[in-house]
């Protein structure tokens, strides 16, 4: 008897996250799944070894060239013996209930194709991502439909699987539930954090995302589904018009935040140290408190001067830059 649930782990020079994935799926309170592990022609030696040895219940390797993260989706896919795929990249992880609470909203509502949930995430980066749409209009914005999402095979199948030809990895999965619901197909978003996200340097997300495969990324995705970007193009500025003005609100409390509290506790601190350091360097009777609190403001400048550096160096500092840039020249042009 087929599974309910075919689980699909491509995985390329990531074995050693691999047995977590893995034992992840196996810890679902639904047990009825099977797991196909697709290695992409991993050239990592550890990653080799243990991809030819890795053993588990329920659990099948299939080995083949190195042809790209789509393919070897598309390799396990047609492997799949469920009705229901679920696509698991080799370092994130499940949490027990997430099959079962997807598959009661599928049964449930044939006219569900796919179900998604909420994430955290884990590794370098800890966060909460719980957007709430993924209608048409909210995924030509933003990709809201988590990579491991439950969908129907059929549906999967007949909308040609993952797209090969993408320009860069790493979108395959935004552009499927794009076409997806320009068939009139239909997704959900579970409320609930169900989905555990890996954030490590050198990530496909991080390419995606900041790196030099964003532009490339967007115009394909663009030009394949121009019908649709051009009929909702007005819902499309919105979400930017919306992204853009949560920006700048949020620039302005950092920039609040610099100029009322950081940068004028660092130049008081910088004062009072240079002060006392003159006292020494005079040979000036000092007390030997004053030592001590030499030290102390040292200390404590050390500590502001991180959190400013901090500061400067988050993703919100780094995302707003342009907008601080485009709005201090207009300052400037208004004065």
């Amino acid at each position: 008897m087929a599974p309910r649930v075919s689980v699909i782990v491509p995985c390329y020079n990531l074995g050693r996250y691999l047995a977590e994935a893995v034992d992840s799926v196996l810890a679902q309170t639904l047990q009825d799944v099977e797991v196909i592990v697709v290695d992409d022609g991993s050239t990592e030696a550890e990653t080799q070894r243990i991809v030819a040895a890795f053993s588990r219940p329920k659990t099948r390797v299939i080995r083949r060239p190195h042809a790209g993260l789509a393919a070897a989706r598309n390799a396990g896919i047609a492997a799949a013996n469920a009705d229901i795929l679920c696509a698991l990249d080799a370092d994130d992880r499940l949490e027990p209930t997430y099959f079962d609470k997807a598959i009661a909203v599928l049964d449930r509502d044939r006219s569900v194709t796919f179900v998604s949930a909420w994430l955290r995430t884990f590794g370098e980066e800890s966060w909460d991502w719980t957007p709430a749409r993924c209608d048409l209009p909210t995924l030509l914005w933003e990709d809201t439909v988590l990579t491991a999402a439950l969908v129907r095979r059929d549906a999967v199948v007949a909308a040609g699987c993952y797209d090969a030809a993408m320009p860069v990895q790493g979108d395959e999965d935004w552009d499927l539930w794009l076409t997806l619901v320009e068939r009139g197909h239909r997704g959900v978003i579970l409320p609930e954090i169900l989905f555990n996200y890996r954030r490590r340097a050198g990530s496909m997300a991080t390419v995606c995302w900041h790196g030099d495969g964003h532009v490339p990324l967007a115009r394909y995705r663009i030009a394949k589904h121009a019908g649709s970007y051009r009929e909702r193009l007005f819902d499309v500025l919105l979400h930017q018009d919306e992204d853009t003005a949560a920006l700048l609100r949020r620039n302005d409390e950092l920039e609040r935040y610099v100029a009322t509290d950081l940068a004028p506790s660092v130049a008081a601190r910088r004062a009072e140290l240079q002060e006392l350091r003159a006292k020494l360097a005079a040979a000036a009777p000092v007390p030997a408190a004053d030592d001590a609190r030499v030290a102390d403001l040292e200390a404590a400048l050390r500590i502001v001067a991180a959190e400013a550096n901090a500061l400067r160096g988050s993703m919100s500092w780094k995302i707003t830059a342009p907008l601080r840039s485009i709005c201090g020249r207009w300052l400037e042009w208004r004065r």
